[in-house]
């Protein structure tokens, strides 16, 4: 019977708290400069600054969670059964929104691992990557000087409504467009040549249809 319970014990580990708070402060710490530079260089439309707002907690969370199942099977086994009866749903605007969740969620494991020299040099070596791709990627498709144009007319045709528009913009990106009987909702997004050039998108739009409302919200951070 002793071996049985000292098998048993063989299954636990003990949590040693100076580890843990070493690994606590500093998947914190990295989490909250990946919120910071998510909200300075990330390309999403949405608004970054209150979506970054989960990083922090979810690394937390996530180190927490890794910090207690790594120490037990059964407690590892325990989980994979919650989390078959628990669905996580989040409203996902841009693949880029995953790929920062994904990385938190990475810091907050290898933390959880006790991996904490491991988790800074991961941080150390993926933020100049991302860093540089944002700067290539970036250059044709910047956020700055971006506008957002909400259009709501009787005209019907988007092709031509796209093709008035576009001698009046460097890039021009349809996000939406709804229809009710005869009156159409569209939402672009279009970076303008210089702001002269709004006076030319308000008269090609009511060349179109007189009728028009036109709304121009320069530097959007949310998609309406």
């Amino acid at each position: 019977m002793l071996n049985f319970e000292k098998y048993l014990s063989d299954f636990n580990s003990t949590i040693d708290i100076q580890d843990f708070l070493v690994n606590f402060f500093v998947v914190a710490i990295l989490a909250f400069l990946v919120q910071q530079f998510y909200v300075r260089y990330g390309r999403a439309l949405s608004d970054r600054r209150k979506f970054a707002g989960i990083f922090l907690p979810l690394a937390l969370a996530t180190l927490l969670i890794i910090t207690v199942i790594k120490s037990s099977i059964a407690l590892s086994l325990g989980l994979v059964g919650a989390l078959s009866i628990v669905r996580f749903r989040a409203a996902i605007k841009d693949p880029e929104e995953l790929t920062y969740l994904f990385l938190v969620i990475g810091l907050g494991i290898v933390g959880g691992a006790n991996k904490p020299l491991l988790a800074i040099l991961s941080f150390a070596l993926i933020l100049p990557i991302l860093f540089l791709h944002s700067r290539i990627i970036g250059k044709e498709k910047s956020l700055s000087g971006k506008s957002h144009l909400n259009i709501r007319t009787s005209h019907s045709n988007v092709q031509s409504l796209i093709d008035a528009l576009s001698p009046h913009v460097s890039y021009l990106e349809l996000k939406r467009a709804d229809s009710k009987g005869e009156r159409h909702f569209y939402s672009l997004v279009g970076k303008l040549k210089s702001l002269s050039d709004i006076q030319g998108l308000k008269s090609a739009i009511l060349n179109l249809d007189g009728q028009a409302d036109i709304s121009i919200i320069d530097q959007p951070d949310i998609i309406l």
